[in-house]
C-alpha cells in the first residue's frame, strides 16, 4: 500500500545499511576468499598502540596488556566511487560480511574485545579499496621468566601476533611503519616494575603440518623495583642477624636470656623466608633472595651454636675448678649455680658436696696415667703434638669467654664482607 511505501522511505535504519552495502557491492563478491586469491600473498600491515600493562604475575608467569590493534590491507572488491574522495567508517556489524585478517596472539591465555558501551571495533574503507580495521583488546599471554636473580632481575616479555589460517604463501604480516609502528602511552607505570624499553620485531614460525608463517613481536623489558623487597625482606633479615649478635654481650651464665634470644631470631628468620617463598613460583633453582636469606639464617643459627659451645666449655671449666678445690679441702660448700653446672640438677640453696671419694678416684686415675706414660716411650714428635693439644685445650677451657670476644669481631666482619660481595655480584 501507499502507506507502507511511505514508511519504508522514511525508515533510515533499513535504508542506510542497504545503501552502504550496495555501494560496496558486498553481495557481488565471495568474501570467504582472501583478496587476490590464487595470486601473490596479500600484505597486511600492523601497528599497535599499547594503552596499559595491567598486571605482571610471577606465580602464573604471565602478563596482561590492553592495546589498540590496527590492520591495514587493500581489497579492491570494496572500492567505490566517491566524488569527494572520502572514506566510509563502519562499526562491527559489517565485519561479519567481508574478509578480515585472522590475526591471533600466540601463547595467549585469555583475550577479549571490549564491548562497552558497544563493541570496540572500527572499520574504515577508502574509495581505492584500502581498509583500516581497528580493535581494542585486552590479552593475557605467557612470559617465560627467569628468577635466578630475583628480586634484582630484569624480565624480557613479548606479545606475538600471527595469522592462524594463512601461511606466508597467502598472507604477509609486516609492521606498517617499521619501528614506529609500536607506540605506548606516556603514563604507563607498574607498581613493581620499571619499563625500560618497547621494541617491535618480526620473524617466521614453522609448523610441520602447515608450513611457514609470518610472526610479529612486541618486545618489552621490565626491571624490578628493589626498594619494596629491601623493606620487606632484606632489611628485616639484616636486623635479625644483628639482633642475634646481642647475645655476645650478654653474660655467658645468663642461659635463659641468650637461649631465648637465639630461638626468637631463628624463628623470625624462618617466618621471613616462608613469606618470600609463598609469593613466588616453586622453581627448581636457587634465587638471589634465597641466597641472601639462607646465609642470614646461617649467621643466626651459628650465633646459637656459638653460645652452646661457650656454655659447654664454661661447664667443663667449672667442673675442673671444683675438682681442684675438692682435692685441696676434701669438702667444699658451693652455690646453686655451680652445683647445677656440676651435677646437672637445680638446687634452691647452697649445698655441700663431698668430693673426697671423687678426689681419690681422680688421684688413682692420675697415678695410673703417670705409670703408663713412664712405661711407654713416646717419640718427640708425638710428645710435641700432645703438648700442643693440651695447651690449646687448656687455654680454651680457662678462657672460654674469649670466644664471645672474638665472635663480636668475626661475625660482623664476615657479614659485612658477604653483603659487599652479594650486592656487587647481583647489582
Amino acid at each position: 500500500s501507499k502507506r507502507e511505501i511511505k514508511m519504508r522511505k522514511f525508515d533510515s535504519t533499513k535504508v542506510r545499511p542497504l545503501k552502504s552495502e550496495q555501494l560496496l557491492r558486498i553481495e557481488d563478491h565471495d568474501f570467504a576468499l582472501r583478496p587476490g586469491f590464487g595470486g601473490s600473498p596479500i600484505p597486511v600491515g600492523i601497528d599497535v598502540q599499547v594503552e596499559s600493562i595491567d598486571s605482571i604475575s610471577e606465580v602464573d608467569m604471565d602478563f596482561t596488556m590492553t592495546l589498540y590493534l590496527r590492520h591495514y590491507w587493500k581489497d579492491e572488491r570494496l572500492s567505490f566511487r566517491s566524488n569527494k574522495n572520502k572514506s566510509m567508517t563502519f562499526d562491527g556489524r559489517l565485519i561479519k560480511k567481508i574478509w578480515v585478517p585472522d590475526v591471533f596472539f600466540v601463547h595467549s591465555k585469555r583475550s577479549f574485545i571490549h564491548d562497552t558501551t558497544v563493541e570496540n571495533v572500527m572499520l574504515r574503507v577508502y574509495p581505492d579499496g584500502n581498509v583500516l580495521f581497528s580493535l581494542r583488546i585486552t590479552v593475557s599471554a605467557m612470559c617465560f621468566m627467569d628468577f635466578s636473580r630475583f628480586p634484582l632481575d630484569t624480565q624480557n616479555c613479548s606479545l606475538e601476533l600471527e595469522s592462524y589460517a594463512y601461511n606466508e604463501d597467502d598472507l604477509m604480516l609486516y609492521w606498517k611503519h617499521g619501528n614506529k609502528s609500536l607506540s605506548t602511552d606516556e603514563h604507563i607505570s607498574l607498581s613493581q616494575f620499571f619499563i625500560e624499553e618497547f621494541s617491535a620485531s618480526s620473524g617466521l614460525a614453522f609448523y610441520s603440518s602447515t608450513g611457514w608463517y609470518n610472526r610479529l613481536f612486541i618486545n618489552f623489558a621490565l626491571r624490578r623495583h628493589i626498594f619494596f623487597f629491601v623493606l620487606q625482606s632484606y632489611f628485616p633479615a639484616m636486623l635479625m642477624v644483628m639482633l642475634s649478635w646481642v647475645s655476645f654481650w650478654i653474660d655467658r651464665r645468663a642461659v635463659p636470656a641468650r637461649v631465648s634470644l637465639g630461638i626468637t631470631t631463628v624463628l623470625t628468620m624462618s617466618t621471613i623466608m616462608t613469606g618470600v617463598s609463598a609469593s613466588m613460583p616453586q622453581v627448581s633453582y636457587i634465587k638471589a633472595v634465597d641466597v641472601y636469606l639462607w646465609i642470614s639464617f646461617l649467621f643466626v643459627f651459628l650465633s646459637v651454636i656459638e653460645y652452646a659451645a661457650v656454655n659447654y666449655l664454661t661447664t667443663i671449666e667449672e667442673r675442673k675448678q671444683l675438682k681442684e678445690r675438692g682435692k685441696a679441702s676434701g669438702m667444699y660448700s658451693i652455690d646453686a649455680v655451680q652445683a647445677m653446672a656440676f651435677d646437672g640438677c637445680f638446687h634452691d640453696t647452697d649445698v655441700d658436696m663431698d668430693l673426697t671419694a671423687f678426689s681419690d678416684r681422680c688421684e688413682e686415675n692420675e697415678a695410673r696415667t703417670r705409670a703408663a706414660s713412664v712405661s711407654n716411650v713416646d717419640t718427640p714428635r708425638i710428645k710435641r703434638k700432645r703438648s700442643l693439644k693440651g695447651n690449646v685445650g687448656r687455654i680454651i677451657l680457662q678462657n672460654n669467654h674469649v670466644i664471645d670476644t672474638y665472635s663480636r669481631i668475626i661475625f660482623p666482619s664476615v657479614y659485612i664482607v658477604f653483603n659487599f660481595f652479594y650486592w656487587g655480584l647481583y647489582i
